[in-house]
């Protein structure tokens, strides 16, 4: 077989990794597909601009089309970001036979349904393993390792930036704003940071991951989406006192052929498995009907991890090339997309209220409560120095979203109730 021609668009820091991991893998990459594999040539908006990895200048090009209309040409690696236009690279690049390799999650949360159709139909591969959790090969073990299983929940940590913040924040009492400048100075976050805080970064990975998990097309809109910039010191500090971790935590849940995904800040008891991943890592627990719980926990980003799951992509096309079946791994969703409604998705809730400090206003509180036929499995009620108020905590057992949002709107037409302080999902008792 002869030697396999790579072209490269972009050379950031996956970019960078993606050279050093086949320049310094030459003979684990031989050993696995039987032929030399080159960087022919390397896509860049400045060609003088200082690179993290020294390449051949030779390489570099700002012509997208000296890769996707080159005939030697055999795989498109896209490490390059963007949406609008990194579409029509890929599609041209599936439409001149070239398989592709992305990291990106926002194009394929958007387009990934398109570009899959497209490559198909041209018999080229598009695999797109690092675009969720970076270094952990999740889609991979969703499509093959746990293919003969029917998938019932999906729950993790896919997002390093903000389970960094919150780490920080957790840990040390840090101020959020002073943790965000932290990250963004060790390059965890962005200069805007919109996408990771706010768990549009998240809720583009759990759409993929649900996609695939339970062979549904789900888009971005699906997503239920809330993210961590509300979340105060207090709210991490009574977590803490009723034993739980607050994680920022996507969910995607099936129950019979109706299906839930959100993206929101989540307390976890200390015990469950997801609680203990910190920093920048990610983690993502499965559950299967016949193979039961497992998870999944590495690095979430970084050039290496990153380029790592890009180059496994890569030696799946490579294989595929010497087999004869490029094109033929894609799967057509087998269930039509069913969501369900508020009154099917369940939950417990933590709720802080600060309430007028007088006689009945707790036992109003709860007969609000009791109406839905919800209870408490937690309270905490405390003085506030404002003296004529008080601070409750409750944290519910199982309720419907729709009963909740009920109960939520009912607090907030009550006089006594000041203000509902903040609200959160609590999620597992140790377990799924």
């Amino acid at each position: 077989m002869k030697a396999i021609s790579i072209g490269l668009l972009g050379l950031g820091t996956v970019g960078s990794g993606v050279v050093r991991i086949v320049e310094n893998h030459q003979d684990k990459l031989m050993h696995q597909i039987g032929c030399p594999v080159h960087i022919k040539k390397i896509l860049v908006k400045d060609l003088s601009k200082e690179r993290g990895v020294v390449v051949d200048r030779s390489l570099l090009t700002t012509d997208a089309n000296d890769i996707l209309e080159n005939p030697e040409i055999d795989v498109v690696i896209e490490v390059m970001g963007g949406i609008e236009q990194t579409r029509e690279y890929l599609l041209k690049a599936v439409r001149n036979k070239k398989h592709v390799v992305t990291a990106n999650k926002d194009l394929m949360a958007l387009y990934g349904s398109e570009l899959l159709t497209e490559a198909t139909a041209n018999h080229c591969d598009l695999f797109y393993e690092a675009s969720v959790a970076g270094g952990i090969p999740i889609l991979r073990s969703l499509v093959e390792g746990l293919a003969s299983d029917r998938i019932t929940k999906m729950m993790g940590i896919v997002n390093g930036t903000t389970n960094f913040i919150l780490t920080k924040m957790s840990k040390y009492g840090s101020p959020y704003e002073e943790v965000l400048k932290e990250a963004q100075e060790l390059g965890y976050a962005e200069s805007d940071p919109t996408a990771d805080v706010e768990g549009l970064d998240a809720a583009r990975k759990m759409a993929i991951l649900a996609t695939l998990g339970f062979s549904m097309n789900l888009d971005l809109d699906d997503v239920k989406v809330k993210g961590i910039t509300e979340i105060t010191e207090e709210d991490l500090d009574y977590s803490k006192k009723l034993g739980y971790t607050m994680k920022l935590i996507g969910i995607a849940s099936r129950c019979g052929e109706k299906v839930e995904v959100s993206v929101q800040p989540t307390l976890l008891p200390e015990t469950h498995p997801l609680a203990s991943v910190n920093d920048e890592y990610n983690a993502v627990y499965v559950y299967g009907e016949a193979v039961g719980e497992t998870m999944f926990y590495g690095p979430g980003a970084g050039s290496l991890p990153t380029a790592t799951a890009v180059v496994s992509d890569l030696v799946g096309v490579m294989k595929n090339m010497r087999l004869g079946v490029n094109g033929r791994s894609v799967v057509a969703p087998q269930y039509k997309k069913n969501l369900k409604d508020a009154s099917e998705i369940f939950s417990k809730y933590f709720v802080r209220l600060h309430v007028k400090d007088e006689v009945g206003v707790f036992a109003n509180i709860t007969s609000i409560f009791s109406e839905h036929g919800v209870s408490f499995e937690k309270i905490l009620q405390l003085p506030l120095k404002q003296k004529d108020l008080a601070e409750i905590v409750l944290v519910t057992h199982k309720a419907s979203l729709k009963d909740y949002e009920e109960i939520l709107q009912k607090l907030n037409d009550y006089e006594m109730v000041k203000v509902i302080k903040s609200t959160y999902r609590v999620e597992g008792d140790g377990a799924l």
